[in-house]
C-alpha cells in the first residue's frame, strides 16, 4: 500500500529530524523553506521536492504538517492567494506541531473544514534525537476522525500518541505543560543564583532539594547547566519560553481570567530576552539572575 504524500514546512532543529524519520521510512516528502535553506538543501538531497510556496506544498500533498515558531508563522503560511488554504482539497489533512493559541488554531481549522479538509493540533513532547527514531510524544487534537486517519503516520513519529479531545485541546495542554516547565526552571535558575548571594554550593542546594518531593526531571535539566556546565540538556530557547508563558497568559485572558503566576517567568523570561540572551537556553536562566543580583 502507498505511503500518504507529506508536505512540511518549517524544517527547524525537530521539523529536520521529523523530516528525516518520514523519509528514513519511505514517505514522499514535499518541502519548502521556512527561515533557513540547509535542512531544507539535505532533505532535497535525501529525494524531496521542494515548493517555491505553502499553496503548491498542500496541492502536492495529502497531508501537510506546519512545525513552525508561532502562530503568527501558521497564519502567515494557511492564508493569502499562496497559502496552504488555497491548495487545500478534500480529504486533506493539516497539522500543526508546533505551540500555538487555542484560538487561532480553532480560527484556522474552521477554514480548513469548510473546505472538507481536515485540521489537527499536535504539539510535540520530548527532543530532535527522539523525533529521528520515531520516538516522540504527540499531543494530538481534533475531529476523531481525522486523527483516526492519520494516526499510522502519526505512530511512525512517536511513541506515544494521545488524542486529547476537540481542536485546540492539544494546544491548551501543551501551553499549560510550557507554563509549568517555564516557572519550575526559572524558579529553580533563581534559586541556584540565591544560594551564590548567600553562600551555599550549588550542588549542596541540590543535593537537598533533589533529596526530597521537590525533585523533578526540570530541575536536573537545570542543574545540568548552573552544576555541570551543560546548558543542552534543556535545549529549549529563552525566547521560545517566553513566547509560550506569553501564549499560556493570552490563553487565560481569552478565558475570561489573569493568570496570576505566569506573570513573574513571562516578565524574568523577557527581561532576559531585552538583555539578548533570547538563544540562549532556558537553564542558563541561572546567569541572568546571577547577573541580576550581583547589579544590586
Amino acid at each position: 500500500m502507498s505511503k500518504s504524500s507529506i508536505g512540511f514546512i518549517g524544517l527547524g532543529l525537530m521539523g529536520y529530524a521529523m523530516v528525516q524519520r518520514l523519509q528514513a521510512l519511505g514517505y514522499p516528502l514535499n518541502v519548502m523553506a521556512n527561515r533557513s535553506r540547509t535542512n531544507v538543501e539535505a532533505a532535497v538531497a535525501n529525494g524531496a521536492v521542494e515548493h517555491a510556496t505553502p499553496r503548491a506544498v498542500a496541492e502536492a500533498s495529502d497531508i501537510i504538517m506546519l512545525c513552525v515558531d508561532t502562530s503568527a508563522s501558521v497564519e502567515a503560511n494557511m492564508l493569502g492567494e499562496d497559502g496552504i488554504l488555497a491548495g487545500l482539497s478534500e480529504g486533506n489533512t493539516v497539522i500543526d506541531f508546533g505551540t500555538s493559541l487555542p484560538s487561532s488554531t480553532r480560527a484556522m481549522g474552521e477554514k480548513a473544514v469548510a473546505l472538507g479538509a481536515g485540521y489537527m493540533d499536535a504539539p510535540l513532547g520530548r527532543t530532535p534525537a527522539h523525533a529521528v527514531d520515531g520516538l516522540l510524544n504527540i499531543m494530538g487534537a481534533g475531529d476523531k476522525a481525522v486523527f483516526d486517519r492519520v494516526k499510522p503516520v502519526l505512530d511512525d513519529l512517536g511513541e506515544n500518541v494521545f488524542h486529547l479531545g476537540p481542536l485546540g485541546a492539544g494546544h491548551t495542554v501543551k501551553l499549560i505543560n510550557n507554563f509549568f516547565g517555564m516557572t519550575v526552571a526559572t524558579t529553580m535558575s533563581e534559586a541556584f543564583a540565591m544560594a551564590d548571594l548567600a553562600g551555599v554550593e550549588r550542588q549542596t542546594v541540590y543535593d537537598v532539594m533533589s533529596a526530597g518531593p521537590l525533585h523533578s526531571g526540570m530541575m536536573d535539566f537545570v542543574k545540568g547547566y548552573a552544576v555541570d556546565g551543560d546548558p543542552d540538556q534543556l535545549a529549549f530557547a529563552i525566547k521560545n519560553g517566553r513566547k509560550d508563558v506569553g501564549y499560556y497568559a493570552t490563553m487565560a485572558d481569552d478565558n475570561g481570567v489573569v493568570s496570576l503566576m505566569s506573570g513573574a517567568t513571562k516578565q524574568a523570561l523577557g527581561l532576559a530576552v531585552a538583555e539578548g540572551k533570547g538563544d540562549e537556553m532556558v537553564s542558563q536562566m541561572v546567569d541572568f539572575f546571577a547577573e541580576l543580583f550581583k547589579a544590586k
